[in-house]
């Protein structure tokens, strides 16, 4: 149960601090024209917010590719742990009644 808590918040944390990435560096990306024309400034500012976007994404693709990786080792560590404790209740109930034979 504290897994999937943890993936949660894991992905949150990710959510929130790309888009505090993305913030910054619009920000900074405007600050560093003013000398530009309105006109020139407005295209320039929305190309560099496409340019930001696209590194949004990628980043954001690459924490989710990571993301899908560890969700399928818990998966493969969750089926492990099941067929560990199946083989030890199947075991432990011919022992328990060997024990009560005795």
């Amino acid at each position: 149960m504290a897994r999937p808590w943890v993936l949660v918040s894991l992905l949150l944390l990710i959510v929130f601090t790309s888009q505090l990435e993305w913030k910054q560096q619009f920000g900074n990306e405007i600050e560093a024209s003013p000398n530009i024309s309105q006109r020139d400034q407005q295209q320039h500012s929305s190309n560099r917010e496409e340019v930001v976007k696209e590194k949004i994404i990628l980043s954001q693709e690459k924490n989710i590719q990571k993301l899908n990786e560890l969700v399928q080792s818990l998966r493969e560590q969750l089926q492990h742990c099941r067929s560990e404790n199946y083989i030890v209740n199947s075991t432990a109930i011919p022992l328990t009644e060997h024990l009560n034979g005795v």
